[in-house]
């Protein structure tokens, strides 16, 4: 049974691993909080959707009133590419902009902090892919400050120091990275994820507990991260039902919304072939991304079985689950897949059946490969791809 929270309680200001002001009604802080970090000539970044909402408008008007000079710019697409970036670099020159207010979801955070890394650098973009020590070619003073406001409760790109763009030439997405595109702040206001549609809820829920199952999961040692994961995943098995049954359910959202931010902070152990196989999906087929971990999330984990099958009877524990076991916690994502909604099959969501060969080898070369508990091959990735496109998944 999901507890019962007055969410107006759930506030607070923490400083892992960065400023986060948590809680209902704290987005009223925006303009405040800008001028605390130096921000007078905001440049606020969203996506086209929530461009025509009032809740932007309203944000953008705040800081208006308040005296600082906030434009808009929208020109965002789901799994943004270069040239979002640049028409963004452009706005924020034009406009003298000093800082970014990223405002939305997975999306528009990931293209805020590349226009702000990019505001002040004279090298393309792709010299700052997640690459050996590829970041420090960034001039580090040419990057803006960004304050983050996460409209979605899955992604956790708020507490992140990178970008997830798509390189059209190879259909590729590629992670941009600078340690210094870390928001300097977090304004985490589960009132702007009210009314979610549902099964974005559970989109996005699900990419929540994909970040914190695959840091669990990993192999990397980092005690920290491994004790936030294990929180994270316990807060979605509690409140993502709710929050996907009732979009009004501000205790839910709110929970959801930690769960979310959590996983992008354990996720510094490393993520694995959920990750590795939902990014060619979407830059290839134009999948959700939270929804496409999702669907191969079981099949991810029954080839990792051997690695995982302790971790998973602990987790399984923890969780309080009937069966502490592996075949527990994966009985479990599946009843929890049927309950909201997540498709069976990557067919489900548009990849074409023969789609296998064509994508494994992309999968092999993304980064969140190496830390797969497995090590991965192209054809274990392309039997992984089979798997997820037929619904093949056996237990016991």
């Amino acid at each position: 049974m999901t507890p019962t929270i007055d969410p107006y309680t759930l506030t607070g200001n923490w400083h892992y691993p960065t400023s986060i002001r948590f809680g209902p009604g704290r987005i009223g802080e925006l303009a405040r909080i800008c001028r605390e970090f130096g921000l007078e000539r905001p440049l606020l970044v969203t996506d086209p959707g929530l461009a025509s909402m009032a809740m932007v408008s309203d944000a953008a008007e705040m800081c208006r009133a308040a005296g600082l000079a906030c434009e808009i710019f929208s020109d965002v697409q789901a799994n943004p590419v270069e040239a979002n970036v640049a028409e963004g670099v452009r706005a924020f020159r034009d406009g003298g902009h000093d800082g970014v207010i990223g405002f939305g979801g997975g999306s528009a955070l990931d293209a805020a902090k590349a226009v702000a890394l990019m505001s002040g650098q004279n090298r393309p973009i792709w010299d700052f892919e997640d690459r050996e020590d590829w970041w420090t070619r960034a001039d580090p003073a040419g990057i803006a400050p960004v304050v983050a406001a996460p409209t979605t409760s899955g992604t956790g790109s708020e507490v992140g120091r990178a970008s997830v763009i798509t390189d059209r030439r190879d259909h590729t997405k590629k992670i941009i990275f600078h340690p210094k595109m870390m928001p300097v702040a977090v304004i985490a206001d589960p009132e702007l994820t009210v009314g979610l549609p549902a099964p974005v809820t559970a989109a996005v829920g699900m990419d929540a507990l994909s970040h914190n199952l695959e840091a669990f999961c990993s192999p990397v040692f980092h005690p920290m991260a491994q004790g936030i994961a294990l929180e994270g995943i316990r807060l979605v098995k509690e409140w993502l039902p709710a929050a996907c049954a009732d979009g009004n359910d501000l205790a839910a959202r709110a929970c959801m919304q930690v769960a979310s931010t959590m996983g992008a902070t354990a996720f510094q152990k490393g993520l694995g072939a959920m990750h590795s196989m939902s990014h060619p999906c979407g830059s290839v087929y134009g999948t959700h991304h939270g929804l496409t971990n999702a669907v191969v999330m079981p099949y991810v984990l029954e080839f990792n079985r051997p690695s995982i099958e302790g971790k998973m009877t602990g987790l399984a524990r923890g969780l309080g689950l009937d069966e502490t076991s592996f075949e527990g916690v994966v009985s479990w994502v599946l009843d929890l897949r049927e309950r909201i909604g997540i498709p069976r099959t990557l067919v489900d969501i548009g990849v074409p059946a023969d789609a296998a060969s064509r994508l494994a080898p992309m999968a092999l070369v993304d980064p969140s490969s190496a830390t797969n508990p497995i090590g991965l091959t192209t054809p274990a990735l392309e039997s992984l791809y089979e798997n997820a496109l037929e619904g093949r998944i056996e237990l016991g």
